[in-house]
C-alpha cells in the first residue's frame, strides 16, 4: 500500500500502516516528522451497549447451550430493530469479540478476545499441592522436604483439556492401568509414538499408540506383549486427542 501524507496533529484512522509526513518551518528551517502506525496496536475499546451484548450472548450461551437468533437478541437487548442487531455483530466481529458461521442460523460464538479478557478478569483459582521433595521407589534416600509446589493448572488451566477413565490392560507397560484417569488434550493430530484417543471407524474409541505406517495405514499399538496392534487404514481413523497425564487413585 502507497504512504499516504497527514499533517502533524491530524486523527489518523484505522489503516494497518502508513507514514506521516509533516514540515514546519522553524526560521529557515525545516523539521520533517515522521511516524509509523500500526491499527492493531490501538486499543479497541467497547461501548456500553457491545458489553451489554456481549454479556446477553454469553448468558443465553451458559443456560440454553446455543446461541440466540437475531430476534432473541433484539427482544432480550429491547433493540429497535435486526438491522441494529446486525450492526453490533459487524462491530463485535471486526474486534475479534464474536465469531460466526457464514450463512449459518444460531452460529454466534463468543471470540478468543472475550476469552482472553475473561481471563484477565476472572484468573481461575490455582489448583496447586505443595511438592515436598522426591520418594525412591529402589534404594532408599534421604528425605528432604522443599518448598516448590506441583500447580495441576499446567494441566487442567486448558479448556482443550479432558479425563478419561482406563477400562482394560492394553497399555500396561506404559504404566496405564484398569481403573486410571489419562488427562487428555484435544488434537486431530498425532505423531509418530503419540499415546492417542482414537476413533476407529466412527463407532469405537482405543487408547493406544499412533503409527503412520506406509501405504496410508495406521498401526495402533498397545502396549502389553499378549495383543496384538490394531492395523486400519488412515482415513478410517480420527485422533479425537493426546494423552498429557495419567492420574491414579488408591
Amino acid at each position: 500500500m502507497s504512504p499516504r501524507t497527514r499533517c502533524a496533529g491530524a486523527p489518523f484512522g484505522d489503516v494497518a500502516f502508513y507514514r506521516v509526513d509533516c514540515s514546519k518551518q522553524i526560521g529557515a528551517k525545516k523539521l520533517l516528522q515522521f511516524r509509523l502506525f500500526f491499527a492493531y496496536n490501538v486499543r479497541m475499546a467497547l461501548t456500553k451497549r457491545q458489553k451489554e451484548f456481549l454479556d446477553f450472548l454469553a448468558g443465553f450461551l451458559e443456560k440454553k447451550g446455543y446461541s440466540p437468533s437475531y430476534e432473541e437478541i433484539a427482544d432480550g437487548l429491547s433493540l429497535a430493530s435486526l438491522a441494529t442487531v446486525h450492526k453490533h455483530i459487524l462491530a463485535l466481529e471486526s474486534k475479534h469479540y464474536l465469531k460466526r458461521g457464514f450463512n449459518q442460523s444460531r452460529s454466534l460464538e463468543l471470540g478468543p478476545k472475550f476469552y482472553e479478557e475473561q481471563r484477565q478478569l476472572h484468573p481461575p483459582p490455582a489448583m496447586e499441592v505443595p511438592l515436598l521433595g522426591r520418594i525412591a521407589a529402589g534404594a532408599p534416600v534421604e528425605a528432604i522436604a522443599g518448598q516448590d509446589t506441583l500447580n495441576f493448572s499446567d494441566f487442567a488451566g486448558d479448556p482443550g483439556t479432558y479425563a478419561l477413565q482406563v477400562r482394560g490392560e492394553s497399555m500396561i507397560e506404559d504404566h496405564i492401568c484398569d481403573g486410571d484417569f489419562v488427562l487428555v488434550q484435544k488434537s486431530d493430530q498425532a505423531r509418530d509414538g503419540d499415546i492417542v484417543v482414537a476413533l476407529v471407524d466412527g463407532m469405537e474409541t482405543t487408547l493406544k499408540r499412533f503409527y503412520l505406517e506406509a501405504g496410508e495405514r495406521v498401526r495402533l499399538q498397545p502396549a502389553n506383549p499378549s495383543m496384538q496392534p490394531i492395523y486400519v487404514p488412515r482415513d478410517s481413523v480420527a485422533i479425537q486427542g493426546k494423552v498429557l497425564a495419567v492420574l491414579r487413585k488408591y
